[in-house]
């Protein structure tokens, strides 16, 4: 026979939620200083090309 699950309570529907948006702060935050650091040029982890000319001479 079917028996309905018990239902979650308030403190730790309140505790996941706040989790989930904790993880959601530090992936901005993350993000948010991988563009300053790109935009600033102190960017050490990956390479791009900035403009054609630097392009061209690494061809």
């Amino acid at each position: 026979m079917a028996v309905p699950k018990k239902r979650t309570s308030k403190s730790k529907k309140k505790i996941r939620k706040t989790v989930w948006k904790e993880k959601a702060i530090q992936a901005r935050i993350k993000a948010f200083s991988l563009a300053q650091s790109i935009l600033t040029g102190r960017s050490k982890s990956f390479y791009y090309i900035k403009n054609q000319e630097t392009s061209k001479q690494l061809q």
